[in-house]
């Protein structure tokens, strides 16, 4: 499978395949990669089923493997692979919860849509550098603790709230694992999010954000603010039944009464 073979100075070209079940997707990773000589496009699917036939009769090189695909899912398709014949995976996802996931099973990468030029070209190098310096075995290892999970259900297609959340920030992406989250501020179009010590902006709506998130962990206590509640260290009492949160850090937020019989229930035994 891996035929990045030297003939003087002329290598031959990674195979690509393309599956998405929305052809402006598959059009746009084509378009991308006719910059680039070093890669061909082997072949391109919208289902789950053909990937997994067009796979084991073209055996490409690199697949970027969306994770939805109608009623099926990428992971769908490497249960159905050989892990001796095992590509390099890019899984692709509008998701982040999904992203989050295939990332921390070992996939070569994966590309959060929407992604830029800049963003999709760090992976092809990516791949170039995997592809020479990787055999097949250590290609079908790589997905190996991948493959077992999804046969004994450990990965699915929703899931728990995530462990980590993806940032995006000027081309970068960078991971914030929940566990460090402090607090969250909602900042116009933006959220501010402050954990382990540092701050970062998420483009995301605090309402969207919560709903991805434990309820029993992370508390809104105002219409602009979610804290971890394992974070909170002391309430003071403020006027007209309000109170203030104090963290373990100092930081202090104020508690309105809308959301005062919400944060009790979810806080009791805490205290």
């Amino acid at each position: 499978m891996m035929k990045l073979e030297e003939t003087g100075k002329t290598r031959t070209p990674i195979k690509v395949l393309v599956v998405d079940d929305e052809p402006p997707a598959r059009k746009r990773i084509r378009e991308l990669l006719e910059g680039r000589s070093d890669f061909e496009v082997a072949g391109e699917c919208s289902s789950a089923g053909a990937a997994v036939t067009a796979i084991n009769e073209n055996a490409p090189d690199l697949v970027f493997l969306d994770i939805r695909l109608g009623e099926n899912d990428g992971f769908e398709v490497l249960k159905s692979l050989d892990p001796e014949k095992m590509p390099l995976i890019v899984f692709v996802t509008a998701f982040d919860q999904f992203a989050v996931r295939a990332f921390d099973l070992h996939a070569l990468d994966y590309l959060l849509k929407p992604f830029d030029d800049e963003r999709f070209e760090e992976t092809l190098d990516l791949a170039a550098e995997r592809i020479e310096t990787m055999s097949i075995r250590s290609i079908g290892d790589r997905l190996t603790g991948l493959l077992r999970d999804l046969s004994a259900g450990r990965v699915t297609g929703t899931g728990d709230p995530p462990g980590r959340l993806v940032i995006r920030s000027s081309g970068r992406v960078s991971f914030v694992k929940t566990n460090d989250i402090e607090w969250i501020e909602a900042d116009g179009y933006y959220v501010s999010i402050r954990a382990a010590g540092k701050s970062h902006l998420m483009r995301e709506s605090l309402k969207n954000l919560e709903a991805k998130l434990d309820p029993s962990r992370f508390l809104r206590i105002h219409r602009s603010t979610i804290v971890n509640a394992d974070r909170i260290k002391e309430l003071h009492p403020h006027f007209h039944g309000e109170y203030y949160v104090e963290l373990e850090s100092g930081k202090r937020f104020k508690l309105s009464r809308s959301y005062r019989e919400n944060a009790e229930r979810i806080l009791e035994g805490r205290f």
